[in-house]
Formats: C-alpha cells, sequence, structure tokens
C-alpha cells in the first residue's frame, strides 16, 4: 500500500470514530466518574476492542458473521444488552460524579466498559469489511493486512484519548459536575435509545 492509500484508511478510520454513538457517551461518563486516567484506560480499551473487529475484517473472518445471520444477530442482541445495562447504571448512579465523589470506579471497569462497547458491537466487522475491500487484494501480504488493524485500533483509541483530555480538563470537568444529575440522564437515555435502534 503507497502512504496516500495509508492516510485514506486512516482517514475513514477516524470518520468511523468520530460518529456520534454509545462509544462516546461510555467515554466521556467514565471519565466523568473516574477523572482522566479512567477515560483513557478506557479510551485504549475500546481501541483494542475494534482493533479485534478489524483484524477479523483484515484477513477475511468478517465475512462469516456477514453471511451467518444468527451469529449476527446474537452478537446485536448481546451488544444492546449491554447497553441497556450501562443506561441502567447512569439512571441509578449517584448523582454526584468525579474522582473525588466517594465511590471510586476501577481501571478494571475501564477495560471492560471500554473493550466491551466495542467488541458487542458487530457492525464495526462490517464496517471494516466494507472499508478494507477498497485496499485488499488476494496478494496483499500479511503484514499489510495487520497493520491496516493496527492503523484502524490507533485512530480509535487516539480519538477517543482527546475526547478523554479534553473532558478531563479542570474548566470543562467543573461545568459538567454542576450539571452531573442531568447528563447522566442524558447519557441513559442515548444508550437507551441506541440499543433500541441497534435490534430495530
Amino acid at each position: 500500500m503507497s502512504w496516500i492509500e495509508w492516510l485514506t484508511l486512516a482517514g475513514l478510520c477516524f470518520v468511523g470514530a468520530a460518529s456520534p454513538g454509545p462509544s462516546l457517551a461510555v467515554v466521556v461518563e467514565q471519565t466523568m466518574k473516574g477523572g482522566r486516567q479512567q477515560g483513557i484506560i478506557t479510551a485504549i480499551a475500546h481501541g483494542l476492542g475494534v482493533g479485534v473487529y478489524a483484524l477479523l475484517a483484515a484477513v477475511g473472518l468478517a465475512v462469516i458473521v456477514q453471511q451467518t445471520p444468527w451469529l449476527f444477530d446474537g452478537l446485536r442482541w448481546l451488544g444492546a444488552g449491554f447497553l441497556l445495562f450501562l443506561a441502567y447504571k447512569s439512571f441509578t448512579a449517584p448523582t454526584q460524579i468525579g474522582a473525588d465523589d466517594g465511590h471510586p470506579v476501577s481501571s478494571r471497569q475501564g477495560v471492560v466498559i471500554g473493550f466491551l462497547t466495542a467488541f458487542l458491537n458487530p457492525k464495526l466487522a462490517i464496517f471494516f469489511l466494507a472499508v478494507y475491500t477498497q485496499f485488499i487484494t488476494p496478494a496483499t501480504p500479511l503484514a499489510a493486512k495487520l497493520g491496516m488493524a493496527g492503523v484502524s485500533a490507533f485512530v480509535d483509541a487516539l480519538w477517543y484519548l482527546v475526547i478523554a483530555m479534553t473532558v478531563s480538563h479542570p474548566s470543562v470537568m467543573s461545568r459538567l459536575q454542576n450539571n452531573a444529575g442531568k447528563l447522566q440522564k442524558v447519557f441513559g437515555g442515548l444508550l437507551v435509545l441506541v440499543a433500541i435502534r441497534v435490534v430495530i
């Protein structure tokens, strides 16, 4: 692949990552609950989850998901259930949020939530399959495919790292904390709507 193709791939991955959805809500919420470190952990874990699908698509296994409706539907329902669980947590969590709220979140929680938010979204496999068909040929070496998956994971993690760093800035965090209760309800409502959209 030429450097122009690599840049094009990175650009497409950025567009996909920057699209509003549950991932954004999850990274923002985790950052608000646990501070910058929690946001960074969640962002990196999400990038790893994206990398799994990117790797599957790059080596052609995403075709199995596309051609096996029951597998795709199963992942879709699991994803919707996970989003509803996150919505429930948002609705029932203490109103006061932040790193010093007396209800600390663990790094493990950030890893699990970040990874599963991406991993339980089978549409990522279809997205990468569609994108990678523009770059992969029968002659494409495995190293290039691995590189493509790495670029996809890196771009996703980098985007959400920027989000976490922005949200955790003191002035931004102060405004968010002043409206913590409303924001949690908004996050919960957004996740419910996305979950419904996933299964319809």
